[in-house]
């Protein structure tokens, strides 16, 4: 007597939903008033949502602020803002942490022309992937930014990159620097943190 097993169909693989493409005309219509905890960047189509700057995190902000309005580049016009739209191709617009701009461009950009921030301020959370966190660093380098700081207030370290491949890591009294975008902004790790 012969048996037969059989043999259990296989499962197809679980599909997963395609996120849906928006115009980034709708993008700016539809999320660039919403004020509810999240950050929203419009990449290739899709709404990447990411947390936003919470209370405790603006700190960096007014500490980078505060050293801004000692160096020449504010005395020539240059302003710090959070979370501004910045277009870093015709496919992708980003809203970085935190953005510094020159004197120069800060007319054009009241204008409406898009500018692209020379030095920019990510401050990194734990829920953030590194792969995405990889992806947007060498976009902002071809976008023409000089200059990304990643934040990571947990771990008390700043990322310093002047290039995609080109990163000093700064932890205690390490100094932070946002040249050459700003040469005279600099700032020990140990006074960021504290």
């Amino acid at each position: 007597m012969s048996t037969t097993i059989a043999q259990a169909e296989p499962k197809p693989a679980a599909t997963r939903r395609q996120p849906r493409r928006i115009s980034k005309e709708q993008f700016l219509r539809d999320y660039s008033k919403r004020e509810d905890g999240y950050k929203y960047e419009w990449n290739n189509g899709i709404v990447e949502k990411t947390s936003a700057m919470n209370q405790q995190q603006t700190k960096f902000f007014i500490l980078l602020l505060d050293l801004l309005l000692k160096t020449n580049a504010y005395k020539d016009g240059g302003m710090l803002v959070m979370e501004t739209d910045m277009d870093t191709s015709p496919v992708q617009l980003r809203r970085p942490d935190i953005a510094f701009y020159s004197g120069v461009q800060r007319p054009k950009m009241w204008a409406g022309e898009n500018q692209v921030a020379p030095w920019v301020t990510e401050v990194i959370s734990p829920t953030d992937k590194a792969e995405d966190i990889h992806k947007k660093l060498d976009e902002y380098f071809r976008a023409g930014v000089q200059v990304v700081w990643h934040i990571f207030p947990h771990a008390e370290k700043v990322y310093v990159y002047t290039s995609p491949d080109n990163v000093t890591i700064c932890s205690g009294k390490t100094i932070c620097s946002a040249a050459p975008a700003l040469p005279d902004l600099e700032i020990s790790a140990g006074v960021l943190f504290a």
